[in-house]
């Protein structure tokens, strides 16, 4: 019996590439804004790897996404202000994702379960209206995925074991990590999220626990 459903964000539940190029824009008028969020985007990975392997003690998301800005921005040959970083908690959701939160919720407790701190995933949740139970995810576990300990520590945050838990995402490897301890896993393909030339994460790459178009048909596959 699945009891909660953990969620990643960035990707699965909001568009961050062109929520993130439409206030690029405005600060920058005339530059490629959608470049620049993917540019962005790109430093998101190399940062957390550096804090995965031991070589930085944790440092939160909001303060990465600070200093990944000002390493693009120079690339760029713009200058930022340290208040364009909010851009990643005014994230819009996709079209399906808020009434197929509610669905869920109706069954399950819903979180995030997300690189992004507490402070961002709560800011972001105001501003697209999804009705998480909790904030689950790097800021307790001191980590970022796809370290085992973000995954046991939003299990362990719900007493709940891993195999009541159910990781929900838009990204094969992300599920692949959740279901090496023991959790149920979810594949919702965002065939648009890195653009209309994305070749990765289109379909599953293993049979995953469920595999829904979005996340109301995924509410209907799991409690109907």
């Amino acid at each position: 019996m699945i009891k909660a459903l953990i969620f990643d964000v960035f990707g699965t539940c909001v568009d961050w590439r062109n929520s993130v190029a439409r206030e690029v824009e405005t600060a920058f008028p005339g530059i490629d804004s959608l470049a620049f969020a993917d540019a962005w985007r790109g430093e998101y990975d190399p940062a957390m790897r550096r804090i995965r392997d031991g070589g930085r003690g944790y440092v939160a998301l909001d303060d990465l996404h600070r200093e990944n800005l000002h390493r693009v921005a120079k690339r760029f040959a713009v200058s930022a202000p340290d208040s364009l970083s909010h851009v990643w908690e005014r994230l819009n959701p996709w079209p399906d994702v808020v009434s197929g939160l509610h669905a869920l919720r109706r069954h399950a407790i819903i979180a995030p379960c997300s690189n992004g701190s507490i402070a961002l995933m709560t800011r972001l949740a105001r501003h697209a209206g999804l009705p998480w139970d909790c904030i689950l995810g790097a800021d307790i576990a001191r980590d970022y995925k796809p370290k085992p300990e973000v995954y046991l520590a939003s299990c362990a945050a719900l007493r709940l074991p891993p195999e009541e838990v159910m990781m929900v995402a838009a990204h094969n490897d992300d599920l692949s990590a959740a279901r090496a301890l023991g959790l149920k896993t979810a594949f919702v393909p965002r065939p648009t999220e890195y653009g209309p030339a994305q070749d990765k994460d289109l379909v599953p790459s293993e049979e995953w626990d469920a595999i829904a178009p979005d996340f109301e048909t995924l509410a209907k596959e799991l409690f109907a």
